[in-house]
Parts: structure tokens; sequence; C-alpha cells
């Protein structure tokens, strides 16, 4: 039996060619590409091909599917992959610790989405990414500004009404004088925010069209103080509910479980492992802010569990997010969509003494 367990690089990837019966081995180094990929796979005919999560291991697992050769994807935050006292660490070496692993069954393979799942994923966190640009540039306005000891609006009006003030003081850069170079560098900016905002409206303008031929996100969109932008990073990152057997799974899988540490009559929690996917985690906790508003459900659960104390205020706020999280996965599994008085209970009227 031949295994071929290869190490994903950003450039180039380690393959070993790896056989079960005599333990031999050989390592090849091949440029990380489909067409590269495919000769290596034709040349030896292996029964296994084994990768780790990264980006690319989504086009392998593809390509091993039209090849119709059998992969496993496996994630690296298992125990088998603490690398503790370990005194190198190549690639050859991780490339043949994959396929020793693969030839005792200790690999624990992981969910592979759809190419159309991934690049939904992916659009999701490009979105995210220009947000955050659309922020800095916008730091940036007011530090041009702050600088030079001019006061400019506050808040949002500072980008609708204000903007008229904001685009007076502009200037092109080879313009400006000696002594207002600041002016060519709010020009710039300014530019520079109008195209992120573009890009921005272009994006949301596809992901809302996706949103609204599934389903899913429908459904998720149902629980109050849920919506668009985090149903859709919801859905697109549980993509199959059935591979999750309870919400612990699915809290694990996000990352918002306590670390334990327990030996003898110890018992320790800490802080969330964070070990999912960090978009899903932070969308989330700001979904948990603003439905303590329109929910009374996560109102009355954020305040039973931080119980007045401001200290646990946050940690409530995280408990809320992956209680969220959990109650959309459960309607997903079921196909059912959101119903207040499922998850209130009842109040019960007090009788006079």
């Amino acid at each position: 039996m031949f295994i071929i367990a290869i190490d994903l690089g950003k450039f180039n990837s380690v393959a070993c060619i790896y056989n079960t019966e005599t333990q031999e081995q050989r390592f090849e180094t091949v440029a990380t590409e489909r067409g590269f990929f495919e000769t290596l796979f034709k040349t030896y005919t292996p029964n296994l091909i084994v990768v780790e999560a990264c980006g690319p291991s989504g086009w392998v697992s593809d390509l091993c599917g039209e090849m119709g050769l059998e992969i496993i994807v496996c994630s690296t935050h298992e125990d088998a992959w603490l690398f503790k006292n370990v005194k190198r660490k190549t690639d050859k070496d991780d490339a043949i610790k994959l396929a020793r692993l693969a030839s005792v069954n200790q690999l624990v393979a992981t969910h592979v989405p759809t190419k159309a799942v991934r690049e939904h994923r992916r659009l999701i966190k490009y979105r995210k990414k220009v947000v955050e640009l659309i922020s800095r540039s916008k730091c940036t306005i007011r530090s041009v500004f702050v600088n030079q000891g001019i006061r400019i609006s506050t808040g949002a009006q500072t980008w609708h009404t204000g903007r008229i003030f904001l685009e007076e003081n502009a200037k092109p850069l080879e313009d400006c004088g000696p002594d207002e170079l600041w002016r060519g560098e709010l020009h710039l900016e300014l530019a520079r925010l109008e195209s992120l905002e573009a890009h921005e409206k272009t994006i949301d303008k596809r992901l809302e069209a996706i949103a609204k031929t599934n389903h899913q996100i429908q459904r998720v969109q149902t629980i109050n103080g849920v919506g668009r932008v985090t149903a859709e990073a919801i859905v697109a990152y549980i993509d199959d509910p059935h591979r999750f057997q309870n919400g612990r799974q699915v809290g694990a899988y996000a990352g918002m479980i306590p670390r334990q540490y327990q030996s003898g009559t110890t018992d320790r929690r800490g802080r969330i492992t964070k070990r999912g996917p960090k978009l899903l985690r932070t969308l989330l906790v700001e979904c948990a802010w603003c439905s303590l508003r329109y929910n009374q459900w996560s109102r009355e659960t954020y305040d039973r569990i931080h119980a007045g104390k401001q200290p646990r205020k946050k940690k409530a706020a995280v408990a809320m997010a992956r209680r969220i999280l959990v109650l959309a996965w459960a309607m997903m599994r079921d196909e059912v969509d959101y119903d207040s008085s499922r998850n209130l209970k009842p109040v019960q009227e007090k009788t006079a003494a």
C-alpha cells in the first residue's frame, strides 16, 4: 500500500511516498500547482493521499475527487501534531509524520466544504478585510486634521454631511506647496476611501443576492437580533449541520468553550480555546451585544449569567454568543425557524398568600 503524504507550502510542497509494507520512503519537492500534483499522482497511483488542512487543501481535495483517489484532510490541532521537545522540524519531517500516522489510522479527518462554500467563506472574509481598511482610512483622515489643529465633525456625519468640508481642504499632491503637503495626503486618502466604499457596496450586493437564495441564511435570520452578516457567516462555516453530533462540538469548532486542566482533585476552567475561525467568533460576539436590545431570551440569559457582577459581563456576552451559534445550528439541523416561545420560560404569576 502506497501513501503520499504532502506538506503543503505556499510555493513548493514536499511529498513523502511511503510504502506501508516495507516502510520505505522517498521525498519529492513539487510546485504547489494542479498540474504538478496531477503528474505526481499519476506517476505513483497511491492508495491514499494525506494533506494537512490549510488554504490549498481545498483544491487538492477537489483534484483527488476528480481522479478517483482517496484523500484525508487532517487537522493539525490534534494532539498528535503537538511539536513539544522536538529538536528538528522540517517539511520532510512533517510529511513523513503524516504518512506514518495515516498508516496506523491515527489521523482525524476534517470536513472539506464544497468549492462554492469555500468561495462564499472567502468573500465574507474579504468583506471583513475591506471594512477594516475603511476604518483605518477614516482614522488616517482624522489624524491629518488633528495634526493640523483643525476640528472636524464627529460620528457618522463626518463621512456624509461633513464630507464637503473634507473635500474642500483636499488638494492634488502635485499642486501642494511645501507647507501644505497634508492637503495632498488628504486628497489621496479620500480617493482611497471612496474606492474602498465602492468595493464594499459591490461585495455586499453580491452577498445579499446569495443570502436571498439560501434558505438556511433566511432561517437563521429569523432569530431576533441576528442580521444577514452574522447569519451568512454562521451558515458558511457550519456548512453541513449533520457533521456535528451535539452543541458542545459546535462550540468547540468555533473555539468558544473554556480550556480545561484536570489532574487529581484539581479541575480548572480557563479562557476560551479560540481554536476555530476568528471571523465567526468576532461576528457572534458583536451579534450577542446587539441581540440584548431585540431578543428577550438573550437579555434574560445574559442577566442570569453575569448576575449583576461587572467583571462577568464580557464573559456573559461570549457565553451568549455561543448559545446563539448552537441555537442556529439546531435550527439548521432540524430545518425549523426560530420560535421565541420555546426559549422563554413561562412567567408564573405570583399568587396571593
